[in-house]
């Protein structure tokens, strides 16, 4: 259907649909079973079963499927089960990891579904994009995402952002005409309105014409239908690491074939030997783990609030090294809240938190007659409504006007009870140009009068007479400055002030806000405050402790912002002349220039979205990691150019969303700071497990490698050495993949970017704690081998007991930089259950019958034990607290 050639009625109709009402529930649904859901398809899913096979694919696997094979074939049967056991183990606990992986990214993609507002059934309701349908009528705003292609039938300075689709950088103005030009190109068709563009600017309404597959998103996608994973640059460096440590593996897993041949083993032993060392050694579910503890700490990260739109923000967030963060709703409750009065230079004080109030708590105000009508005039000039659930009171519109409607409630004035008396006739909206909202009443008696609302240091100079003490008079030079005077005091005490003035109306109603915002009285003012949320102060002094600065950004007045952030600990006492920095200030400077003074301020006041872009583009330059806040379609550029955007999950716009890489649900800055430190603890658990694994692979290889250089017998048959690979190595380090985070993790200065993953001293600890580990096992080889060569049986089950403890050990020793000593090894259950079982699956293959034959052990004498859990404590208990384990400034 040409839908853009035709008019709002002609589409309506061709569509089955009314744009008054909207479908109903029941014909969307039955639209929805025939046209499907409002998604673009994600191409072809593997199925479980090639998933399943996928795990197989790898090329020492494959290596050893093979071994096994010539293992059939050479009669040894049991080691050609066992090996294959093993092999079907492994791959089944790969193929559940990567499930496990891609139901958590596919339950983030859900979250994180846009919303859509639309006309059902006659009124309007907010649903998942998903479940639009062709024929639906959809209200867009500035800030929405396109939720599916539309004709738009209304356009209130409609503008929406295409380059996605068009590549046209300006957003495109949209209208409701027809366009009759044949076939014109899909960026001249501004009439439609199209899935996945972005509202910039206005309002309209539209009919959705397509959906899914059917829009022109889902056209384009349907010739690209590939869905490319990206890695993070941690998952990168960890690739480039796992090609280093095979080629390393496979030159020392010869060297040890080698080495055992020409002492005099046979070819096959060591060719099986070799084969089982090789697949040990190489940490080939080292990309899997990392996945897995990436996706595990987003989902964290979830029940504490916060979506992670980008995986590699995960990997960012401990690198953070300032904060700039909105204050109101932020680091504020948004909840206005009068509590001083000034008018006609007398301050009354609101009794009360705001959140609800009762008939007996009235105050006095008849008397007063200026406070009476700063009271009675806020009420009337405002568009937000008071409802209540039980004791619980919500403001419905703007919370500034919640505020005064709530100071006015206080005092028993209701606002319907006034618009009995008073009829407002025209309004004047609110204006971020003119900072001013006016209306006209008429009165009881058919007076009108005009009642404007405002910035003091704008109504101010909007008026040329006062109330003073009860009466009208001049606004003189000296009662400005009285004026003045109680704006700066109420702004010192963290109070927005909102003026309020008025003037009888003569003649008929002018249409322009000008014509009417003039030659005005000034009644007074209300300060009220958004109180600070409780918890944010703690998080900012945590932040400190960490080494991440916290700026605060707002739009509010210098004296405001400095009271609330010195509240919250962001400034210190006597600090604002040099951590303080206003708009006026901020427009002045070059990017260049606010480098030399950016890492000094603390507090940016009276600043428009715009400059956010500007302070975040001087703070990377002078190197630091960047978290920006942000909710609003011109907080996004900022959003997106920071190391970490943060974008509002409650008040923010789909574009902020769009950009951003971190979601807030809850808009709180404690919120961050938890995000910030479940970062640093994903990270340093990936370099725990790592440290793990690789100690134990460099122990495996050792072992046998100084066994074969010393011409002993294997000190590991190769069935035991994969057994080792399967269980000791799987899973406590994937426990380790869920430990908490140390108590220190917050003291600590943010990690530099570019940091390696040996960095700190882990290279070091690697290698001793591996060196170790493969001296204390052929030291309890040779041991017992010496002591009775003709059980060789004996002593390698010996070995094998001794290489599982000592690993088991190092685990606890895995969770901290310091010392084993410094954390409770209780206090993280599943690695002290995943430690239990495979001790637990040890036992049985040592003393369970029937197990011994296929694993090649025999029963362990009691005695015995004392040697093998004295060596496999050494590797950790010996340099534990020495000047090896360097602890982290």
């Amino acid at each position: 259907m040409i839908y853009h050639q035709m008019d709002a009625n002609e589409a309506a109709k061709s569509l089955h649909t009314n744009t008054k009402t909207g479908l109903s529930t029941k014909m969307a649904d039955e639209r929805r079973k025939k046209v499907g859901r409002n998604e673009l398809s994600e191409g072809e899913k593997q199925s479980a079963i090639l998933l399943f096979f996928s795990q197989f694919k790898d090329f020492m696997v494959l290596v050893l499927l093979a071994a096994t094979l010539i293992s059939g074939l050479l009669g040894e049967y049991v080691d050609a089960v066992a090996i294959m056991v093993i092999v079907l183990i492994n791959g089944l606990l790969g193929f559940i990891q990567e499930s496990k992986a891609e139901k958590s990214l596919q339950a983030l993609k859900n979250l994180s579904a846009p919303k859509v507002n639309v006309l059902r059934d006659g009124r309007w309701m907010k649903i998942d994009s998903k479940d639009a349908v062709p024929g639906d009528i959809l209200k867009l705003s500035s800030g929405d995402r396109v939720g599916a292609d539309m004709r738009i039938i209304v356009s209130n300075n409609l503008e929406i952002e295409e380059s996605a689709l068009t590549g046209e950088s300006i957003p495109a103005q949209k209208h409701s005409d027809l366009i009759l030009e044949e076939n014109p190109s899909l960026g001249d068709l501004n009439n439609m309105a199209f899935m996945g563009t972005m509202v910039t600017r206005g309002n309209g309404i539209g009919i959705v014409t397509a959906t899914g597959m059917n829009t022109a998103m889902g056209k384009i996608a349907g010739m690209i239908q590939t869905a490319e994973t990206i890695m993070t640059p941690l998952q990168r460096r960890l690739d480039q690491l796992g090609k280093i440590l095979i080629t390393v593996a496979l030159l020392l897993t010869v060297a040890v074939v080698l080495a055992g041949i020409f002492h005099g083993h046979d070819i096959y032993t060591m060719f099986l030997a070799g084969v089982s060392l090789a697949v040990a050694a190489i940490p080939e579910g080292l990309p899997a783990i990392v996945t897995i503890a990436l996706s595990l700490g987003v989902q964290r990260m979830i029940r504490k609030n916060a979506i992670v739109r980008k995986l590699p923000a995960v990997e960012t967030l401990g690198c953070a090294s300032v904060i700039c963060s909105d204050k109101t709703g932020t680091m504020t409750q948004n909840k206005m809240t009068v509590t001083h009065l000034w008018g006609g230079g007398k301050t009354w004080t609101v009794a009360g938190s705001g959140e609800f109030f009762a008939q007996d708590k009235k105050i006095e105000v008849e008397r007063e007659k200026t406070l009476y009508q700063l009271l009675t005039f806020g009420t009337l000039c405002n568009n937000a409504e008071i409802k209540m659930s039980g004791k619980e009171l919500n403001v419905d519109g703007d919370p500034t006007e919640g505020a005064l409607l709530i100071a006015g409630a206080k005092a028993g004035i209701d606002k319907k009870s006034l618009l009995g008396q008073f009829l407002i006739e025209k309004e004047y909206p609110f204006d971020s140009a003119r900072k001013m909202m006016s209306v006209i009443v008429k009165g009881p008696s058919g007076e009108r009068f005009v009642i404007t609302k405002g910035a003091p240091d704008v109504l101010s100079l909007k008026s040329d007479a006062i109330l003073w003490e009860g009466k009208q008079k001049a606004l003189s030079g000296q009662l400005m400055q009285e004026v003045q005077g109680a704006v700066k005091q109420l702004a010192s005490m963290a109070l927005r002030t909102i003026a309020i003035a008025y003037k009888p109306l003569r003649g008929p109603i002018p249409e322009r806000a000008e014509d009417v915002e003039k030659n005005l009285t000034l009644i007074g003012l209300q300060g009220m405050i958004d109180p600070p949320r409780p918890e944010v102060k703690a998080a900012v002094a945590e932040c400190k402790r960490a080494g991440i600065k916290t700026v605060m950004i707002t739009g509010d007045h210098v004296e405001t912002a400095c009271a609330i952030a010195s509240q919250l600990g962001i400034l210190s006492n006597g600090a604002k002349e040099t951590k303080v920095m206003d708009g006026r200030r901020l427009n002045e400077l070059s990017v260049k220039d606010l480098e030399t003074v950016v890492e000094d301020i603390s507090v940016f006041a009276r600043v428009s979205p715009e400059h956010k872009l500007k302070i975040v583009n001087a703070l990377q330059n002078k190197g630091h990691i960047v978290a920006m806040t942000g909710d609003g379609v011109n907080d996004a550029p900022a959003i997106k150019a920071a190391d970490i955007g943060i974008a509002m999950g409650i008040t923010g716009t789909d574009v902020a969303k769009e950009a951003s890489s971190l979601i807030l649900l809850d808009d709180n800055f404690a919120t961050i700071k938890a995000a910030i430190k479940e970062g640093r603890n994903i990270y340093e658990n990936i370099r725990k497990f790592i440290r793990y694994l690789l100690a134990s692979n460099v122990g495996e290889i050792l072992v046998m490698l100084f066994a074969m250089l010393m011409s002993l017998p294997l000190p590991l048959v190769p069935i035991q050495i994969l057994w080792v690979n399967l269980v000791t190595d799987g899973l406590p380090a994937m426990a380790l993949g869920l430990d908490q985070p140390e108590e220190n993790v917050m003291q600590r200065n943010p990690r530099h970017p570019k940091e390696g993953v040996f960095a700190r001293g882990l290279g070091w600890k690697i290698l001793s704690r591996g060196f170790l580990i493969g001296v204390v096992t052929l030291a309890a080889f040779v041991i017992v081998y010496h002591r009775n060569p003709n059980d060789l049986p004996y002593a390698q089950t010996v070995a094998f007991a001794t290489l599982v403890m000592a690993q088991l050990i190092h685990v606890f020793d895995c969770r901290s930089e310091i010392s084993i000593f410094s954390r409770n090894p209780f206090e993280n259950k599943y690695l002290v259950w995943a430690v239990i079982s495979s001790a637990l699956l040890m036992f049985i293959v040592i003393y369970v019958p029937v197990f011994q034959p296929i694993f090649h052990t025999v029963a362990v004498e009691p005695r015995d034990w004392l040697l093998i859990l004295g060596l496999s404590a050494v590797p950790t208990f010996l340099l534990a607290g020495t000047f090896f384990s360097r602890k982290r400034k």
